[in-house]
């Protein structure tokens, strides 16, 4: 059985990392949904935007496996980059469409948790003093509608660089939604905050780059393994980024990655036919 996650919110659980700019995780045991069906995880997995790329939920992904080896992973990308807890709201098509894939993937995984990060969007100080209970009245719903009331949800913090990019003066009041994320954490059973200190991010001062967003998946694996608040950076983070991408590839998943290459136009016919004649 495929043990399942929803990933919801923004841009920074879509990811924004640049492709370049992080090694390939490929584990053929570890899912994501599209169209319906299971496919294996290639990154960028929430293709919400033309600039999707690499987010946290790939390495969250990697480490949970090294961890539990036996089971497969499934990722239910829903995040919908510059959205708003009003554009989440329980009667509008991104909550409902959360909905309906979770309910999908529950006919053939068993939902295991929620991923989420949001905030950005709503720094400004009238929005952000609100955050708790328009953010509580989301979190309710989704588990009434899903009929799992205890399901983990596991919530990011918002990066201490927002203030410091172009749009700094924006993100003002981020402070203020970190505080509300924390507040709710504590208060909620099964509710667990993670921190993004210390990460950084694109030139664009908003996003979050893709060795970061390596760092923060890992920190969300070990809020759901440990079930507890993440406040610090950990000390497991770089030597579980390291077994992840020293893990020694399958002959799958060096077939898998070699067509992936070819089909995308960065391997000729030729050496695609040398490197496949090795595997076979």
């Amino acid at each position: 059985m495929i043990h399942s996650f929803l990933m919801i919110g923004q841009s920074n659980m879509a990811g924004r990392g640049f492709l370049k700019d992080a090694p390939t995780i490929y584990n053929e045991h570890i899912k994501m949904l599209r169209n319906g069906r299971w496919q294996t995880m290639v990154e960028p997995i929430n293709y919400d935007r033309p600039s999707a790329g690499v987010g946290l939920a790939s390495s969250f992904a990697a480490a949970l496996h090294l961890k539990n080896p036996a089971n497969e992973i499934g990722l239910i990308p829903c995040a919908d980059g510059g959205t708003s807890l009003d554009d989440w709201n329980v009667d509008g098509v991104l909550f409902k469409n959360a909905v309906f894939q979770a309910k999908l993937a529950q006919k053939t995984s068993e939902l295991k948790g929620i991923l989420w990060h949001q905030g950005e969007n709503d720094c400004q100080p009238n929005n952000a003093k609100n955050y708790g209970e328009k953010f509580s009245a989301i979190i309710q719903t989704l588990r009434e509608e899903l009929e799992i009331p205890n399901i983990p949800i596991i919530i990011g913090g918002l990066g201490d660089f927002l203030t410091q990019g172009v749009y700094g003066e924006y993100f003002a009041s981020y402070s203020i939604v970190n505080e509300e994320l924390q507040k709710f954490a504590k208060n909620h059973p099964n509710c667990y905050f993670v921190t993004a200190s210390g990460l950084t991010a694109n030139p664009d001062g908003i996003h979050i780059n893709a060795s970061s967003q390596r760092f923060f998946g890992i920190r969300y694996f070990e809020a759901f393994n440990e079930q507890k608040h993440i406040f610090e950076p950990t000390d497991i983070e770089n030597k579980t980024l390291e077994m992840i991408y020293n893990k020694p590839l399958s002959n799958t998943e060096k077939i898998g990655l070699l067509d992936l290459k070819f089909s995308s136009g960065d391997l000729s016919l030729e050496s695609y036919k040398t490197e496949m004649a090795k595997l076979k």
